[in-house]
This record gives structure tokens, C-alpha cells and sequence, in this order.
């Protein structure tokens, strides 16, 4: 069976495009990374790429009159390549809707928090200052909303009373790593089907048990 050939969008570090691209490198893993694209030339993801073979390009989202006229040009690019799928690894520009609408359903993105608590910026923060006992993340199918869409995978990691935003971020981080290429998997095997706000996915059930915290 042919392999997903996917595009990753980053705009920074591209850890979370690491555990892809390390997923990826197996050969039973049902998808390819084929590009990765930076709206900003000095990524260091683009690195991260280049020393697995991965070709590059930089869309820059500077000196354009509208949003819609760097999706085009970025649009363009992976069209050009051939991409099926996009992945969303900390790329740091809101799409528009027409872009969004695109690619619908072959666009995920993976965010720090369990959403639909905590969308947008500074996420563990705001989850240590609510109080929260849980902590997480989160990988969905992209909608023209800010951190919304359909959920496809997402893990919890318990809150401790001595937790930092950073140190609560390293552990969520790792968490991450673990359901990107989950996710990935998930969609270009086709188990992972969108039914209205909702995905299911085909043949898998649901953990038994709970997480409490704290525990007693």
C-alpha cells in the first residue's frame, strides 16, 4: 500500500516534526513526511529535515497585502510536491478559512493543552493558575476556529503541587511526541473518520479505568 505522502508546517524548533520524522523512518509506518515547509527562514526544524533528506521550502508569510495571498503561495507549494496530507508542528500563523477549507480533513494540528480547554497561547500557565489537575494535549482535525475541530487523539498528564508552566510543558511535550505520529497513523490507515464535530476510530476502545489526582 502506498504511503501517505505528508507535508509538515513549522515555524520553529520542529521537535514535534522530530517524532514524525522518527516515526516515519519505520518501515511498516503507513505515512511519508515528503516536504517540510517554514514561513521563517531561520527554523532550525529545517535542520531537523535536512539531515534526514526531507526536502525544504520557505514560504515566507511577509510582504503580502492579504492572509489569503501567502496560503495561496504555501498552497502552491505543496501541491507542487505532490502532498495528500499536512501536519501543523508549531507553525505559528492563523489560516484562513479558505485555505482551511482546502485542505479539509488531510490538515492536523497538535496543540498543548486538552482541548477545548485552554486554546491560544501560554496554555500551561493558565491551566496551573485555574487549578486544574490535569494537564495534556491534544491532536485535531483542523476548522477555520483558533485551536478547534474534531479530536483525533489526546493525552492527560497529571498536575503535581510543585509544577511550573516549564516543568509541566516538558512533561506534556513528551506526551506529544507519543500522539503526533499516533494521530498520523491513525489518519492514513483511514481509521480515523470524521463524523460531524466528532472522529471515531475504527476498531480501537477506550481504556479501562481512571486517573485520579490525587490519588487519595
Amino acid at each position: 500500500m502506498a504511503r501517505l505522502k505528508t507535508a509538515v508546517l513549522i515555524s520553529g524548533r520542529g521537535s514535534n516534526l522530530q517524532s514524525l520524522i522518527d516515526a516515519a523512518g519505520a518501515a511498516n509506518f503507513p505515512a511519508t513526511i515528503a516536504l517540510v515547509v517554514s514561513n521563517l527562514a531561520e527554523a532550525f526544524g529545517l535542520e531537523r529535515a535536512r539531515r534526514a533528506g526531507i526536502a525544504t521550502e520557505i514560504v515566507s508569510h511577509r510582504g503580502h497585502a492579504r492572509r489569503e495571498d501567502f496560503e495561496r503561495l504555501l498552497d502552491e507549494c505543496l501541491r507542487a510536491h505532490g502532498i495528500e496530507f499536512v501536519c501543523l508542528a508549531g507553525f505559528m500563523r492563523l489560516l484562513t478559512a479558505w485555505f482551511v477549507e482546502r485542505w479539509r480533513d488531510r490538515l492536523i494540528n497538535i496543540h498543548p493543552s486538552l482541548l477545548p480547554a485552554f486554546p491560544g497561547l501560554d496554555t500551561h500557565a493558565r491551566a496551573l493558575a485555574a487549578g486544574t489537575r490535569f494537564g495534556g494535549c491534544t491532536v485535531h482535525f483542523v476548522r477555520a476556529e483558533m485551536d478547534a475541530g474534531p479530536i483525533i487523539v489526546q493525552a492527560a498528564v497529571p498536575i503535581r503541587s510543585d509544577d511550573t508552566a516549564d516543568s509541566l510543558a516538558a512533561r506534556v511535550l513528551e506526551e506529544e511526541h507519543r500522539i503526533f505520529p499516533l494521530a498520523l497513523r491513525l489518519c492514513a490507515e483511514k481509521r480515523a473518520v470524521v463524523d460531524g464535530n466528532a472522529v471515531r476510530i475504527l476498531g480501537a476502545t477506550a481504556p479501562t479505568g481512571s486517573l485520579i489526582n490525587p490519588p487519595g
